[in-house]
């Protein structure tokens, strides 16, 4: 039975405060870990190819798993997208990973992405993940979904944006930008896993 959007919303404070145990999940990275498939070239919306390596800054590393399409990532987008360009400035490399096979969502496709990152004014990469391997090693099942990295490299933060998706005036609990801001101080984050709320990835065939 689908949880009414009201309730939904009201559900998010409280679910993330039971995810504030840094417990290891049985796929993907923990944290303390190293990002995986820190090499793995990916193609960028300017049609140059990047690697998490590549993008990695002096004082962390955010990498959010979005798309186009999903009416989750729509709705925090523009949240996502000022964080990206704002933390940049300040010494966080920022990278945007996009999933999903467009054969099923052909709003998800690489041209469709170009327009987007244009239209948005994305000044940071956001890139396609042509096998979904990247998510399948992250452990990323939502979109949209964060992960912070420390200037070590260390994960330092998982999960999700904050707590209100649709009325962002009325956002309690910033996770994402607290995070971003402690790894700026250098200093530990204060709520280190959220639980992620958003569309399903919608992985490719290949994806192993």
């Amino acid at each position: 039975m689908r949880m009414p959007s009201s309730v939904f919303a009201l559900s998010l404070a409280a679910a993330a405060a039971l995810a504030t145990a840094p417990a290891a999940r049985a796929e993907g990275i923990a944290l303390g870990d190293l990002a995986p498939m820190a090499t793995e070239p990916m193609k960028n919306v300017d049609g140059k190819t990047v690697t998490l390596e590549s993008v990695k800054g002096a004082k962390g590393t955010l990498v959010v798993f979005t798309c186009n399409h999903c009416p989750w990532a729509q709705a925090w987008e523009t949240r996502i997208i000022e964080l990206g360009n704002t933390y940049k400035k300040k010494g966080v490399g920022a990278i945007a990973i996009n999933s999903n096979d467009p054969e099923a969502y052909p709003e998800d496709g690489f041209a469709d992405m170009q327009k987007r990152a244009k239209q948005r004014k994305i000044a940071y990469p956001y890139v396609v993940d042509e096998t979904s391997a990247v998510a399948v090693a992250f452990g990323a099942s939502h979109t949209p979904e964060a992960f912070v990295f420390d200037a070590d490299g260390k994960l330092v933060y998982h999960g999700g944006i904050d707590d209100n998706a649709k009325k962002p005036r009325e956002v309690k609990e910033r996770w994402l930008k607290n995070a971003l801001d402690a790894v700026v101080a250098g200093k530990g984050v204060p709520m280190a896993e959220t639980k992620a709320f958003g569309c399903g990835i919608k992985f490719r065939k290949t994806a192993s």
